[in-house]
């Protein structure tokens, strides 16, 4: 069984929302993330939810990536994906939330910042019950696509391979990273962990 699992893609990763979190290109990968799940039998989607009072929230893009004390939320970043907002919806082509077969919402609480799709924590204890619902479909292939490639894509991905029995598998055709020189280290240290990371779906198979 083959999942795709479109990473985050919403418009606070993209430039529909300057003033939150824009990624290049992050508004035109929802055709390759359709075509990526037409490779699958189930279709998960997961979502940043974060509230606006979060502890890491800073007013201003200069002030981010500051490093923070807090246990599961380690960096400052500007208010995004708040539920209710245009940021929270998911960009142009993708099909409304109840075409998939699964839905993951992360940082939800004020106090978690959580990068990857399969837990709520940064030290990976608490379980967003992802990985389960994978095994409990025997998947065991999962495509990865989304936003971004050098955060949570690359979270999720390695979550996937390091915690679970699945043969992982980055789609880069349908990623954006935020930048080039952290999306190259983020592509390399996926694959040191196992991850076929492809250019295209060309070069995918199951």
């Amino acid at each position: 069984m083959i999942a795709s699992i479109d990473v985050d893609p919403q418009k606070t990763f993209t430039s529909l929302c300057p003033n939150e979190l824009p990624v290049f290109e992050g508004h035109l990968i929802g055709k390759a993330l359709n075509n990526q799940a037409k490779h699958a039998q189930l279709r998960v989607l997961t979502k940043d939810a974060h509230p606006a009072n979060a502890v890491w929230v800073v007013d201003a893009h200069d002030k981010m990536l500051m490093p923070l004390e807090h246990t599961n939320a380690d960096l400052t970043w500007v208010s995004h994906a708040v539920p209710g907002t245009e940021g929270f919806e998911v960009i142009p082509d993708l099909p409304g939330v109840t075409a998939y077969d699964h839905v993951i919402w992360k940082g939800v609480e004020p106090d978690l910042h959580p990068y990857g799709a399969c837990f709520h924590d940064i030290h990976e204890k608490l379980s967003t019950g992802l990985i389960e619902w994978l095994n409990a479909k025997q998947v065991s292939t999962v495509l990865v696509g989304g936003l971004a490639t050098d955060y949570c894509v690359k979270t999720t991905a390695l979550q996937l391979k390091q915690h679970g029995q699945f043969d992982v598998w980055v789609n880069l055709e349908a990623c954006r990273g935020i930048a080039n020189d952290t999306t190259v280290v983020a592509c390399q240290e996926m694959i040191d962990a196992g991850i076929r990371v492809i250019d295209s779906l060309e070069e995918f198979q199951a």
